[in-house]
């Protein structure tokens, strides 16, 4: 596999329907971008429709607008019956979308507003979509994590929606470990079908507005050393398309820049916590979100 993949590596995608989740602006929007550039039926799945309106004609190609609001199972149930009418089939979801050091807050189902968006509202709609993607050769799903997975990081099943306490980090950390979990949970229930797979990426430290929540310990010397920390959002895309689009990738596996500490570079395989591949807790995260969220996965057999 190419340590230099870049946009140009992407292959032709015309005849492809790709979904993606917050694509009006910064990694969703370029990610949606370079694949319409490619020749996909691109559906910009976001939450303020004037925004992705004007995201789409930034854009060059087949490019739609779906309303999408992450914090309600409502929102989700009823944009996946409009994509679902719309589209027999669909090749690519990936699962953009994310809040990052929120302020205590709740979803409209009452879910603590990181995990419910960045995990419960993914889970939900890919449930709800999936039927749609397992007839599909090499049809897959990517859902985006981060480094954060590593940070105070751990599924609080005693505290899943932190109404005893709350840390903002820690409650990022939870979800986007939960991302992962999902992630190689719904590979290992993918792989008796064939068609499908299940891929995850993230951007390492990328310039884009999703750290405007963050606390200022973090948030400062982010903005004076941007130059040298982050990358721009076209190269912190790139692990997501590679994820997306590379032929070579396989079901279950994590993509991130490739220079050290993951934080900038061209798009490589790398590795996840061992927390996040403790099965036990993927098994009982996969429960847990089917009761919280009410949507049942058309998957039957699983490999254990």
């Amino acid at each position: 596999m190419s340590d230099n993949w870049t946009a140009q590596n992407i292959p032709d995608q015309h005849g492809r329907v790709a979904i993606v989740t917050g694509a009006n602006t910064g990694l969703g929007f370029e990610t949606a971008r370079m694949l319409a550039a490619r020749g996909a039926a691109v559906v910009l799945a976001v939450r303020d429709i004037e925004k992705g309106t004007r995201a789409a004609a930034r854009m060059t190609g087949d490019v739609t607008v779906q309303a999408l609001d992450l914090t309600s199972l409502e929102s989700i149930r009823s944009a996946a019956a409009d994509l679902r009418a719309a589209h027999s089939r669909i090749d690519l979801l990936i699962n953009n979308a994310g809040v990052m050091y929120t302020p205590k807050q709740t979803t409209a189902d009452g879910f603590e507003l990181q995990f419910g968006t960045n995990h419960l509202g993914h889970f939900a709609l890919t449930g709800l979509l999936l039927d749609r993607l397992l007839p599909v050769p090499g049809s897959r799903v990517v859902t985006v994590s981060s480094t954060g997975h590593r940070i105070r990081a751990a599924i609080h099943f005693d505290d899943l929606q932190w109404e005893n306490s709350y840390s903002r980090v820690a409650a990022y950390g939870q979800a986007k470990l939960a991302n992962l979990m999902f992630t190689y949970e719904l590979q290992r229930r993918l792989a008796p079908h064939g068609a499908t797979v299940a891929v995850a990426a993230h951007p390492g430290v990328s310039n884009t507005e999703l750290v405007r929540n963050a606390p200022a310990a973090f948030r400062v010397p982010i903005t004076w050393l941007a130059p040298l920390l982050t990358q721009k959002a076209e190269m912190g895309a790139l692990p997501t398309l590679r994820a997306a689009t590379d032929p070579a990738v396989l079901g279950g596996q994590y993509y991130g820049p490739g220079n050290r500490g993951e934080i900038r570079g061209h798009p490589k395989l790398v590795n996840s916590s061992p927390e996040s591949h403790d099965q036990a807790a993927q098994q009982r995260l996969w429960t847990v979100s089917e009761e919280l969220t009410g949507v049942r996965f058309p998957l039957n057999r699983v490999v254990r």
